[in-house]
């Protein structure tokens, strides 16, 4: 295991199931897991938007959902919890999924993702695309192959305002780090993949320095 501290920031390389139970309780558990749909196994060089065509290799990652275990695991970390792709899961009942509209148009993609949470209010949407060059904000992609906007993962954490420690198990290439970062708030990452905690940890760190400077 190392771990890097960059900032107010956390971050772990490692296998979460070992991870998780070396620390203590968070205010928000703000996640992306695998959902067991491929996308880790070459899925993206044959996507029929060739914009979005991209080789992230062949991984397996991706092949199977967390099971149940560590996502009850992983859920009993946090007072609050967001978790993205919650629909692939059995999930306790929940008033309140936070719908992503990508605007994808004619695709294969999904129109919309999906995040279960605990929250005690009503169904939310965000409209943000996140598809070719005329994506929300311009912002870059290609990091990852799930890789989620910084602007969704914003929103989402902001449903949470007085939530000051953010925990993603699942840090991939960081997005959730990085909107942590932005909105002032604690963030502790894991991630088990050696290339996206190198991308993780420079993204958060670039973060950190961008708000260091608006300060």
């Amino acid at each position: 295991m190392t771990i890097e501290r960059i900032g107010n920031a956390t971050l772990y390389l490692g296998d979460c199931r070992d991870i998780l139970p070396t620390l203590q309780p968070v205010d928000a558990v703000v996640t992306d897991p695998p959902y067991g749909i491929g996308e880790a196994a070459g899925k993206n060089k044959s996507r029929t938007n060739l914009a979005q065509a991209r080789d992230y290799g062949d991984e397996e990652w991706d092949n199977q959902p967390v099971p149940a275990e560590l996502m009850a695991t992983v859920l009993a970390k946090g007072r609050w919890c967001v978790v993205f792709g919650g629909n692939y899961y059995t999930m306790p009942p929940s008033s309140c999924w936070l719908v992503w509209d990508k605007e994808n148009g004619d695709n294969d993609f999904a129109d919309c993702e999906l995040a279960w949470t605990n929250f005690p209010k009503a169904v939310r949407r965000i409209r943000y695309m996140w598809n070719g060059m005329l994506r929300a904000n311009n912002e870059p992609r290609g990091d990852h192959p799930t890789q989620k906007p910084v602007g969704v993962m914003e929103w989402a954490i902001g449903h949470v305002p007085t939530a000051q420690t953010i925990l993603d198990p699942f840090m991939g290439s960081g997005t959730t780090g990085v909107a942590a970062m932005r909105l002032g708030r604690i963030f502790i990452g894991i991630e088990k993949s050696a290339r996206y905690f190198s991308i993780a940890c420079k993204r958060i760190e670039d973060a950190q320095r961008q708000q260091r400077m608006f300060a």
